[in-house]
C-alpha cells in the first residue's frame, strides 16, 4: 500500500482480486492467477473465477488501472491445463476455448488500461491473455511461446491479436515452430514494451500505474475505448471516431480544468 487503503475483494480463490485506493480515490486493481505450483495454468475452474473477477471490475467508476500477474515468480500463466485438454472432445473443446476467449475479451473490455506484469513462463493461452492486455512488462528471464501445435492443436482465439502486435512473419514463427523465445528477443518484435531485471519489475509497473493515474480519468477511458475502435476500423473511420471522442471529452469539465491548471503552472514559472 502506498497512499490510501488496500483490501482484498475476492478471498483466496484461484484468481485473487486486490483493490488499493490511491490519493484522489482512484482504485488500482491487482488480479492474480494464484496457482504457482502448477505455473498458474488455466483450467475451467480458473477461467470461471477469472470471468467473475472481471465482471466485478467492469462497473467500477473509481477504477483507474488494472495490473494482471501470476502467483510466484516462475510463471505469468503457463498455458491451458494439458490434463484437461487431454479429456476434451469436439463439443467440450468448443466450450473450453470459448471460456478462454471470454477472459481475453473481458480484459480488453475493461474501461481502463490493463498492465501485464510478466515473470517467468508466458505460454499458449497465457500469451493470448497477455496480448489482450494494454501494456506488457517482463523480467529478463521470462519465456514466451505458442506451443499448441506440438499438442496437435492450432493457436486460436486472441492469438488473432498477434499480427497487429508483431507482424505476420513473427506470428507465423510463433505458431508454426511452437518453441519458446526469451523476453529480450520478443521485445524487439514489439510483443512486450519493457524488459527489466526481476528486482525492477514492480517499479516498472508502478511507473506506468502512476502515469496513468496522473492523467485525466475520463480521458484515459475515452482513449482506451478509441484504441479498441482503431484496432477494428479502417483509417478514415478511425479518424472520424477520434473526432467524436475529442468532442465527447468536453461533455465534462475535465479538459477545461486540466488545461487551466497547465496554463496556471506555466504562468507561475
Amino acid at each position: 500500500m502506498r497512499d490510501g487503503t488496500s483490501e482484498t475483494g475476492a478471498g483466496q480463490g484461484p484468481v485473487r482480486l486486490d483493490l488499493e485506493e490511491r490519493s484522489g480515490g482512484a482504485l488500482v486493481a491487482t488480479l492474480t492467477v494464484a496457482n504457482p505450483e502448477r505455473l498458474n495454468i488455466l483450467d475451467s475452474v480458473v477461467l470461471e473465477a477469472f470471468e467473475e473477477r472481471l465482471a466485478e471490475l467492469q462497473g467500477s467508476e473509481r477504477l483507474g488501472v488494472v495490473v494482471l500477474q501470476g502467483g510466484g515468480a516462475r510463471a505469468f500463466i503457463g498455458g491451458a491445463d494439458i490434463r484437461e485438454l487431454a479429456r476434451l472432445d469436439a463439443g467440450t473443446a468448443r466450450a473450453f476455448i470459448a471460456a478462454v476467449h471470454r477472459v481475453c475479451a473481458g480484459l480488453r473490455a475493461l474501461p481502463v488500461p490493463v498492465i501485464a506484469r510478466i515473470s517467468g513462463y508466458c505460454l499458449g493461452a497465457g500469451l493470448e491473455v497477455a496480448a489482450s492486455c494494454d501494456l506488457r512488462v517482463a523480467t529478463e528471464s521470462s519465456q514466451f511461446g505458442m506451443p499448441e501445435v506440438q499438442l496437435g492443436l492450432p493457436s486460436v482465439v486472441e492469438a488473432a491479436l498477434l499480427p497487429q502486435l508483431i507482424g505476420w512473419g513473427r506470428t507465423k514463427e510463433l505458431v508454426y515452430a511452437g518453441r519458446s523465445f526469451p523476453a529480450s528477443e520478443v521485445a524487439t518484435w514489439g510483443l512486450v514494451e519493457r524488459v527489466v531485471p526481476p528486482r525492477e519489475l514492480d517499479a516498472a509497473v508502478e511507473e506506468w500505474v502512476s502515469a496513468i493515474l496522473r492523467a485525466g480519468p475520463r480521458a484515459i477511458r475515452l482513449q482506451k475505448e478509441l484504441i479498441r475502435q482503431w484496432e477494428a476500423l479502417p483509417l478514415e473511420a478511425a479518424i472520424e471516431a477520434g473526432i467524436e471522442s475529442f468532442a465527447r471529452a468536453y461533455e465534462t469539465d475535465e479538459p477545461r480544468e486540466r488545461t487551466r491548471q497547465f496554463l496556471d503552472r506555466r504562468n507561475r514559472r
